[in-house]
């Protein structure tokens, strides 16, 4: 193996072992999103649905519109 890519290998491994360690030794306290996580997600879902509930019954946007059957041709002139 060549010097360089044995150093980066053990880098990353001394970086791996440290981060292992530190969060073995850290005392694990609910933090945001352990405690309104839920929360969040179904107030988002809440108002997406209700934001895309308006906007395909209210606003009455004409959905598939095609010209076909509508539009004519015209004459055409010399």
């Amino acid at each position: 193996m060549f010097p360089v890519a044995r150093a980066a290998l053990s880098l990353t491994a001394r970086g791996i072992r440290q981060t292992a360690v530190r969060q073995a030794h850290r005392k694990h306290e609910p933090d945001f999103h352990d405690k309104h996580g839920n929360l969040v997600l179904i107030g988002g879902a809440v108002v997406f649905t209700a934001v895309w509930g308006y906007v395909l019954t209210q606003l009455g946007i004409e959905w598939g519109f095609s010209p076909v059957g509508r539009v004519t041709p015209k004459e055409w002139r010399q």
